[in-house]
């Protein structure tokens, strides 16, 4: 899983005096429990302060507002290290795409980024902070991916980068929104993989079937899947 960079903590805050990583790492931590117990309309800064430990004055010296907290909240839940550079390009793009499933899958992303959207949506300084913190880094590292992959020769050279971008992560980001499917744990293998059957070289393909694509008893291709999990 990616592992959350102490970049992504520093970038919703003001710069200033060196601050205690502890009591950055408590704050945070409380957010967390309490978008996941009462959701994103009910959190306040008074209950982060109590459930860390500490004052409002403190968590508002870090960030600027309840929405910067918890953005940075959302930031350090999923992380923003790059995707894996394994030399498999597809297992890649599933490890890249499965820390949104992770992050997001279970309660804290059903009751935190609807209504955090809405707020984005009449806030542009604050839909910028959302964007550099969490938006674009996760893309830029799984582009980063995509061009590994045609680089292999696993990837057509004429993929449209951008598209390929939004297909990926727009079915994490959907069932999240809308709630109307469960985020699976085979949801970013899934995905993954459907989306290289339309990107992939015939080079990926033969490459696939030889070393994932168990044979049928009467010789043909069977079609690889993982076990069905419990939605999160």
């Amino acid at each position: 899983m990616a592992t959350p960079d102490p970049a992504s903590r520093a970038a919703t805050r003001p710069a200033g005096r060196p601050r205690d990583t502890r009591l950055d790492d408590a704050i945070l931590s409380a957010t967390q429990e309490l978008l996941q117990d009462v959701g994103y309309p009910g959190l306040t800064m008074e209950a982060v302060a109590r459930r860390a430990g500490t004052t409002k004055p403190a968590i508002r010296r870090r960030w600027a507002s309840r929405q910067h907290l918890v953005i940075a909240a959302l930031a350090d839940t999923m992380g923003t290290a790059p995707t894996p550079d394994t030399g498999c390009t597809h297992c890649d793009l599933i490890e890249g795409i499965d820390t949104l499933s992770r992050a997001f899958g279970g309660r804290l992303g059903r009751r935190t980024l609807p209504a955090l959207m809405a707020d984005l949506a009449d806030d542009p300084a604050l839909d910028r902070v959302f964007t550099e913190t969490i938006f674009r880094p996760r893309r830029a590292t799984t582009e980063a991916a995509l061009r590994r992959g045609i680089e292999r020769g696993d990837i057509r050279a004429d993929a449209d980068i951008d598209l390929l971008l939004d297909l990926l992560g727009a079915t994490t980001y959907h069932r999240v929104l809308f709630g109307h499917l469960p985020v699976t744990d085979s949801l970013a293998h899934d995905v993954v993989m459907t989306v290289m059957g339309g990107a992939a070289t015939p080079r990926w393909r033969g490459r696939y079937q030889r070393h994932h694509e168990p044979a049928a008893p009467d010789g043909s291709v069977l079609a690889e899947r993982p076990a069905q999990r419990r939605p999160q």
